[in-house]
């Protein structure tokens, strides 16, 4: 036997030492009750314990993927793409700045979860009156709502765009999707994870070929990442799609669902070294899997602006930018049915990977918010439902005007960005507590710049919501 070999086995042998110690006791509750999110599911996935860090990283991969998706989900395609379309490069600053702040965030999620071991609805429940508690669980379902609505009808279009489906039945077949949900949880968590981290490399690499083919102007769009907030503040329909942009990449959901999957690996929480490395690796991944979420948007928007900027199209619907790519008059020589086709079945993969999680979201704010215990199968479907049925009744009053039913997206996207400070003020007040954190407490540059960006947000949808009602 090799010194390689011989190697790799005592490593393996260690690590199902530590495992099996690590999973007798991986869950301290340190805030009372013994009610775990996403039971089924917390603690299951086993992790090296003294391991490289390649492969100690490899064990922690997975709920980036997961959170990523909500931040490439079909209404980021309408906004990016809109934004490059009307405005050029111009509102690239806005998708960088949104994805630096989905950072921080998520990794204060991360942390809340692991040091913790409650996930922040459980937590903004706990630790809230119940008329705040009930008020902010109302904004946090609609929240969701709001992200089932663009991922619902670009799943719904995509089967019409690739099978000819009508609208109608696209919607209500992916109402039903969340059966799968059930089957692959069955399967383990990792099963899921590895699904959706295809998903989202099937939407980089259409959306990176087609760039690609689009040659677009490389200098201005380096130019683009320099913010223009004068301009911003003063042009009200470039301030709505830059909030639409903000409130499609900065998820509400996506901090509910970050402090709970973050809970998925085994953990001892006596120990102040496994916590540490936890929460090293799990940002790690956070970060890692959210800058492929950050050139994905880059790309739609580089997109929208190579091909669609003074042509006067009007694309506002999914069906149109599927129409135009394969449109001579429109995008030029590279223009093909296979570029449509390429289109259509990244809205799918994001659709159904967005779907994905934000049921799981679904499952863990009902739980945390309203203790609400039913059978899984139970649980997802009234999610969903929840989710599904304004969608579906907005389908049959507008059945055949497919505009008006895309018209919710980007006002949902705007509704999120409104929604988003009421999960961003628990967080950083519960990640700021040093009772609760400990030595885990946000750092002062954390914790400023967290309500920096909070009072910023709060700031530019006063601003939008004035604009609207006042014309």
């Amino acid at each position: 036997m090799s010194k390689k070999h011989e190697k790799k086995e005592n490593l393996d042998d260690t690590l199902v030492a530590d495992q099996k110690q690590a999973k007798k006791k991986h869950f301290v509750n340190t805030t009372g009750g013994n009610s775990k999110s996403l039971d089924e599911v917390n603690g299951s996935i086993l992790v090296p314990q003294h391991a490289g860090y390649f492969r100690t990283l490899l064990a922690y991969t997975g709920p980036g993927a997961l959170i990523a998706v909500g931040y490439m989900d079909p209404g980021n395609w309408i906004t990016s793409i809109a934004g490059g379309a009307q405005y050029k490069y111009a509102l690239i600053s806005v998708i960088l700045l949104s994805s630096l702040i989905a950072m921080l965030l998520q990794a204060m999620s991360a942390r809340l979860g692991i040091v913790t071991g409650k996930d922040l609805a459980q937590m903004t429940r706990e630790r809230t009156s119940r008329g705040m508690g009930i008020f902010l669980w109302v904004i946090t379902e609609l929240a969701i709502m709001a992200t089932d609505v663009a991922e619902i009808i670009g799943s719904g279009i995509a089967l019409e765009l690739l099978f000819g489906f009508p609208l109608i039945v696209g919607l209500i077949i992916t109402a039903f999707d969340v059966l799968l949900l059930l089957v692959l949880m069955k399967m383990g968590f990792r099963k899921i994870e590895a699904i959706v981290a295809t998903l989202v490399a099937v939407i980089l690499f259409v959306f990176l070929y087609e760039v690609i083919l689009a040659r677009p102007d490389v200098p201005q769009i380096f130019a683009g990442f320099v913010p223009h907030p004068g301009r911003l503040l003063t042009h009200k329909p470039m301030l709505y799609l830059a909030l639409g942009i903000v409130g499609a990449t900065v998820m509400p959901h996506d901090l509910y669902l970050g402090s709970s999957i973050s809970q998925t690996r085994a953990l001892d929480r006596e120990d102040r070294a496994s916590v540490k490395k936890a929460i090293r690796f799990t940002v790690a991944d956070s970060n890692i899997q959210l800058t492929v979420a950050f050139v994905v948007n880059c790309l739609l928007l580089i997109l929208g602006a190579a091909l669609f900027y003074g042509t006067n199209s009007d694309l506002g619907r999914f069906v149109d930018l599927f129409n135009a790519l394969s449109n001579s008059k429109i995008v030029g020589a590279i223009a093909s049915p296979l570029l449509s086709m390429l289109f259509a079945i990244a809205l799918l993969a994001s659709g159904q990977s967005s779907t994905i999680t934000g049921t799981l979201a679904g499952q863990i704010i009902m739980e945390g918010f309203i203790h609400l215990r039913i059978p899984l199968w139970a649980q997802r479907l009234i999610t969903r439902l929840m989710s599904i049925t304004p969608v579906l009744i907005f389908a049959f009053i507008y059945h055949g005007n497919e505009a008006k039913i895309e018209g919710l997206l980007t006002g949902s996207q705007v509704f999120l960005s409104v929604a988003l400070p009421f999960a961003m003020i628990p967080l950083v007040l519960f990640t700021s507590n040093k009772e609760l954190m400990g030595e885990f407490t946000n750092k002062p540059w954390v914790k400023w710049t967290a309500w920096l960006v909070t009072a910023i947000l709060i700031v530019l949808n006063l601003w939008l919501i004035v604009g609207v009602f006042t014309g």
